[in-house]
């Protein structure tokens, strides 16, 4: 198969075209013939070397860990799907290295899986899984966002941002954020009530007594600025200090757990008008198309998703 790969840690040049063998799948695991992925941070970090602590790769390396396609394969003890299913799904990271989704198939547990709804375009399905979880296990579990609560979120544009604006809001929270002004007007449709443009004001000179911070730019000193003695953030992208743990709200950062149950529920909330999809640009599954979407999510500051369409070579 076809897959973009990288022989060794580097810029976005390190990203190149190759002939890989197809993954084989375990009895717990699908095929998957790729529609679409989606480029995330954890993927230029990932090609950077940054995340050589966690993971001990091997070259060849297959990046991207958001996948929408149509199941080929099924392995034996797979019960829940079958051969043609429309699915979606954030795999799990393999020690190996190689089952990364910037491929033409991947392999995914059958637990990891979500039914793609008909409503949805492969495109779509493919910007939801990994920013999507991450918000949603953010706000529904780790800060157990309440009706009439307040909360900041941190870089409301991003990926993570934009969906948890909208399931904060759904909650009915208050929910402001940090963003440049030629996003506001995107916030403010997702349901953002404040938008603070971090260019021109420091949030702890509009924002007090907050309940709930959810830092996704390791701006903790900042968060815990703004909240109630019993407020809580989330980070996820920094450690807590022992120091930050201390000052009297609670602290905590968090690694997402893919999960196929909740991304069903974010399938079903798009399409009952709760969450929207937003995408700001679709690539090519092409060397350079790989090379310039890493590229423009490193260096931009663009609102919505960046996608691969696998079947789209120009």
């Amino acid at each position: 198969m076809q897959a973009v790969i990288i022989n060794q840690y580097g810029g976005p040049k390190e990203l190149q075209m190759a002939t890989i063998a197809k993954p084989d799948i375990s009895a717990d695991e699908v095929l998957v013939a790729v529609q679409a992925t989606s480029i995330n941070p954890i993927d230029w970090k990932a090609r950077q070397g940054l995340l050589k602590g966690m993971y001990d790769w091997q070259m060849p390396v297959v990046l991207g860990w958001d996948v929408a396609g149509t199941i080929v394969a099924t392995g034996a003890q797979v019960t829940q799907f079958k051969v043609g299913d429309a699915v979606f799904a954030r795999p799990d990271i393999y020690k190996d290295g190689r089952r990364g989704t910037y491929a033409q198939y991947a392999a995914v547990k059958e637990d990891k899986l979500a039914l793609k709804p008909a409503e949805l375009s492969f495109e779509q399905a493919a910007a939801l899984p990994l920013a999507g979880l991450t918000a949603y296990q953010v706000i529904y579990d780790r800060l157990n966002i309440q009706t009439g609560e307040k909360i900041l979120i941190q870089a409301g544009a991003g990926g993570v941002g934009l969906i948890a604006i909208q399931l904060a809001k759904h909650l009915g929270a208050e929910v402001a954020t940090t963003a440049s002004a030629n996003h506001a007007d995107l916030l403010k449709q997702l349901g953002a009530d404040h938008i603070i443009d971090y260019h021109t004001t420091a949030i702890k000179d509009v924002l007090h007594d907050y309940d709930a911070v959810f830092d996704t730019i390791n701006a903790i000193d900042d968060g815990l600025a703004i909240l109630k003695p019993s407020g809580r953030l989330v980070t996820i992208d920094g450690q807590p200090t022992e120091a930050q743990q201390q000052q009297g709200p609670t602290v905590s950062t968090w690694w997402l757990q893919p999960n196929g149950r909740e991304l069903a529920i974010l399938g079903d909330l798009v399409v009952q008008g709760h969450l929207k999809v937003v995408i700001d640009q679709v690539f090519p599954f092409t060397t350079a198309g790989l090379q310039a979407a890493h590229h423009h999510s490193e260096n931009s500051h663009s609102a919505g998703k960046l996608i691969i369409n696998v079947h789209q070579k120009a």
